[in-house]
């Protein structure tokens, strides 16, 4: 009786782990807390704003092998006046004032985490949009992972496009 007792408890623990491994993996990351909360809702909506381009803000996006965060200054040309007000805006504008650009946290690389090299120009002028591989981030209020873009989603994608899936095409 002692060892059936020990067998199910041993069998619940496992269970136990292993559910907590599976909702652990498939949880998406939370959002970084960036220094100026940014809502990309309210850049890109007809609705909320101004309806701008990602490539308005990412602006060597088609140019460069990385997208590059917003320069405080491409902020500050419409919030010089726009919603001078609010909170947020302010603390861009100190950084403004202080020349100095927000300490933003990346969402996504690549180069860190795999030895892989990504190229946003290369994709931009393939014809790839930015939701294909960063998920419906002009709904989000603060960006998060959207896609769990691993070795393997990289991979399908380039062979739905009859891009070249040789290994030193990504890994230098």
């Amino acid at each position: 009786m002692r060892r059936l007792t020990q067998l199910i408890l041993l069998s619940v623990a496992v269970i136990a782990m292993g559910l907590f491994l599976l909702l652990r993996a498939t949880a998406r990351p939370e959002a970084p807390r960036q220094p100026v909360e940014f809502d990309h809702s309210q850049h890109v909506s007809s609705r909320e704003g101004p309806e701008l381009d990602c490539t308005y803000c990412h602006e060597h996006v088609d140019k460069s092998p990385h997208a590059t965060v917003p320069n405080v200054a491409t902020c500050m040309a419409c919030h010089q006046s726009e919603k001078a007000d609010s909170p947020e805006v302010q603390k861009l504008a100190a950084f403004a004032d202080r020349k100095e650009q927000p300490p933003w946290k990346r969402v996504y690389w690549f180069e860190r985490e795999a030895n892989v090299f990504f190229s946003h120009k290369a994709h931009t002028r393939a014809g790839v949009d930015c939701s294909s591989c960063h998920g419906d981030v002009l709904k989000s209020r603060r960006v998060r992972r959207e896609v769990d873009q691993t070795m393997g989603w990289c991979i399908d994608c380039h062979r739905q496009r009859g891009a070249s899936v040789d290994c030193y095409v990504c890994h230098r």
